[in-house]
């Protein structure tokens, strides 16, 4: 007992002559919460103290359910009294510290991370990450264009950042960017499943001087060119198509994530298909016999000996 006395003694006087100033950084444990302060100890003689609106500036944190006590936590040291006789803290300015350091390294990572849209603002939206408010741009939510951005409201959005400054207290974030790259994978799977001379169904998307474009069935889109169009020469690909019309096309390429497509030689493949299937069974010798009759009535008896015979 004497010997744990005497710790607590060395510990207090240690404390005690400990010289802390404005600015620093400390490291305290968590000893109470209430609805004013949080109370860390600080390995000082007096505790200190962090007022609620110090502790973070996401309207989501809430002290009494995201804090226990016994946890440990960084904050800086804002007065060395507060007139109360405790030493005033910030666990805000201690995380926005943190967290730039952390953001910074998400932008040199690229990692994904997840990011709740709290509210829409003008040309785009705003959520917290690492606690820091980041902005959204309207551009940067889908792969399409968003009119809306009132829809995204409550969302939870994966993102990458794209835009960190801390001087000028900037945090951009993208989802595009990470959509992007999903459907880029998915491409390439679709793509891998696709062989060269493949006779695929499609619907013609949109019409180019030099084309037209058309959108398979598992949904990625290849190029007829205007010369694979058709057996005649054609100025422009509207003069046989339009958008919206179903064909056949045959797969010419595959490169670079790009795919070569032909009407003209899927149309020529379909055709050679319907000629072989008729001329099954193929040579001279097996053509059937053909029967010759008349509906007519035969006027003389040569005739009527003639009528129904089968010439082989």
């Amino acid at each position: 007992m004497a010997e744990e006395t005497m710790k607590d003694f060395e510990k207090e006087l240690d404390a005690s002559f400990r010289v802390i100033r404005e600015g620093d950084f400390v490291e305290g444990m968590i000893v109470d919460i209430n609805d004013e302060v949080v109370t860390l100890d600080i390995g000082y003689y007096v505790p200190g103290v962090v007022p609620l609106d110090a502790i973070s500036d996401d309207p989501d944190f809430s002290p009494m359910r995201d804090l226990k006590i016994g946890d440990t936590t960084q904050a800086v040291i804002i007065e060395k009294d507060d007139g109360k006789g405790n030493v005033l803290l910030s666990m805000k300015e201690a995380k926005e510290a943190a967290a730039w350091d952390k953001l910074r390294e998400l932008f040199a990572s690229q990692e994904i991370v997840n990011v709740r849209v709290k509210d829409e603002v003008p040309s785009g939206v705003v959520g917290y990450l690492e606690g820091i408010r980041a902005f959204i741009p309207a551009s940067q939510l889908s792969l399409s264009y968003v009119e809306d951005t009132s829809e995204y409201v409550g969302k939870q959005l994966e993102v990458r950042v794209i835009t960190v400054d801390e001087n000028a207290n900037k945090l951009v974030l993208s989802a595009k960017s990470v959509l992007k790259e999903k459907e880029d994978d998915n491409n390439r799977k679709k793509m891998s499943a696709i062989a060269v001379g493949a006779i695929l169904n499609g619907t013609v998307e949109t019409l180019q001087p030099y084309g037209a474009f058309v959108l398979l069935e598992n949904g990625l889109t290849g190029l007829v060119h205007i010369s694979k169009i058709c057996m005649k020469r054609i100025k422009k690909p509207s003069e046989v198509l339009k958008v919206g019309q179903e064909v056949k096309v045959k797969v010419l390429k595959i490169e670079d994530g790009k795919l070569s497509l032909s009407i003209k030689d899927a149309e020529m493949n379909t055709s050679d298909v319907a000629e072989d299937s008729g001329n099954a069974g193929g040579g001279a010798d097996d053509v059937p016999a053909t029967e010759y009759h008349s509906e007519e009535i035969p006027n003389n008896p040569f005739a009527a000996l003639l009528s129904g015979i089968k010439v082989d």
